[in-house]
């Protein structure tokens, strides 16, 4: 066949449907799966500097990508369907896991966070981020919306136990977490402004009983939200050392490599919780912007998501697992800028650990699974 002949525009159409057909056979969101790769690679970049350039660091962390990027797409696999019979089941196994965990977990940095089961250790509480708003959307999925008063005790039980559970660990950022993967779900359900009102009069009402029961170490993170300055070498250290380092790196940053605060060892916790300052100050206002853009990009195509589900379980879930992403790296740029106390959250997918990155790259999958088996039941 001459080469003449050869029509340049349907050669580009042809590859186009391949690659549709190609991702479609593997479940894969493709504008997902790409937003994904370029927040992990520049976060790979961060945390390289941030780890003062150890190559051990980025070798496991890449380790954790992999077998991220593996889980999220043995997850997409399966479809919607089977994850309403599973949840329940799901749902127990972490309330079991959270309970042995008060008795016998494995502690630390303070907490008795873990489960030791020999070969590999398991956070429930993690687990949990999936199997509470899997659980509601299940339930909400069966019952007739409006949800009835009855449904909404019962959801609210659902969400309180695991999240009281959690912060008797203690771990109040990641109980907040799944508080809000709860409540996010039952706002997607269209339970009542009204209600809505009532409970944040309550929640507001119920301050001093919280702070009652609150640890020592989480009032001092209160009192150091309001005031920073009153113990600038103790409680507030942290935060005033964090904010030097993004004030520091102006619009364009110091330059990659070149950040002072956490490579002099000023800033605490650089590779982890506050590892945004680390962006902030050797990327500055601009790379920090980009870092968010490419947040915003995956928070809007979770919504797409949830628009375009077929049906009330899936559209609960989708939404309530993109509301949660949004507020876990809203919360820890909140943070680490000052406007919210410090919880100890993990920036998602940018942070050094694995446990978190498995959970957020699991709930992808989820999401993968949501848009792509509801193209093949419209085909």
């Amino acid at each position: 066949m001459p080469l003449t002949n050869i029509n340049p525009k349907m050669s580009t159409h042809q590859t186009s449907v391949k690659y549709r057909t190609l991702c479609q056979f593997f479940h894969i969101d493709l504008p997902l799966l790409i937003s994904l790769l370029l927040l992990m690679t520049f976060g790979l970049f961060i945390l390289y500097s941030a780890s003062n350039n150890n190559l051990y660091s980025i070798e496991q962390q890449l380790f954790r990508i992999g077998l991220s990027i593996g889980i999220m797409l043995i997850f997409a696999q399966i479809p919607p369907f089977v994850y309403q019979r599973w949840a329940l089941l799901l749902y127990s196994i972490g309330l079991l896991f959270l309970i042995i965990v008060l008795i016998a977990g494995h502690v630390g940095n303070g907490a008795g966070r873990w489960l030791n089961l020999g070969i590999i250790r398991v956070q429930p509480s993690e687990m949990m981020k999936l199997a509470i708003p899997m659980l509601l959307a299940y339930q909400c999925h069966k019952s007739h919306l409006p949800l009835t008063k009855n449904a909404i005790l019962l959801a609210l039980v659902i969400i309180i136990v695991p999240a009281l559970l959690t912060a008797k660990q203690p771990d109040l950022g990641t109980a907040i977490i799944l508080m809000v993967a709860g409540a996010s779900v039952l706002l997607f359900a269209g339970i009542s402004w009204r209600l809505v009102t009532l409970s944040g009069a309550l929640v507001t009402l119920s301050a001093p009983i919280v702070w009652y029961f609150m640890h020592d170490y989480q009032r001092r993170r209160v009192l150091t939200f309001l005031n920073p300055e009153r113990d600038p070498l103790g409680a507030g250290y942290h935060i005033i050392q964090s904010k030097i380092a993004i004030g520091s790196g102006g619009f364009f940053g110091k330059g990659w490599l070149s950040g002072t605060q956490s490579h002099l060892q000023f800033l605490p916790e650089h590779s982890t919780d506050f590892i945004f300052a680390v962006c902030g100050e050797e990327f500055g206002f601009l790379g920090s912007l980009i870092l968010i853009t490419l947040f915003m990009i995956i928070v809007l195509r979770g919504l797409y998501i949830t628009i375009n589900a077929q049906d009330t379980f899936s559209r609960l879930i989708a939404g309530s697992l993109t509301v949660t992403f949004f507020v876990s790296f809203f919360t820890n740029m909140g943070m680490v800028t000052g406007i919210l106390p410090v919880v100890g959250l993990p920036l998602p997918l940018i942070s050094y650990g694995g446990s978190s990155m498995v959970t957020q790259m699991a709930s992808f999958g989820i999401l993968m699974s949501i848009q792509t088996h509801r193209k093949l039941l419209t085909t």
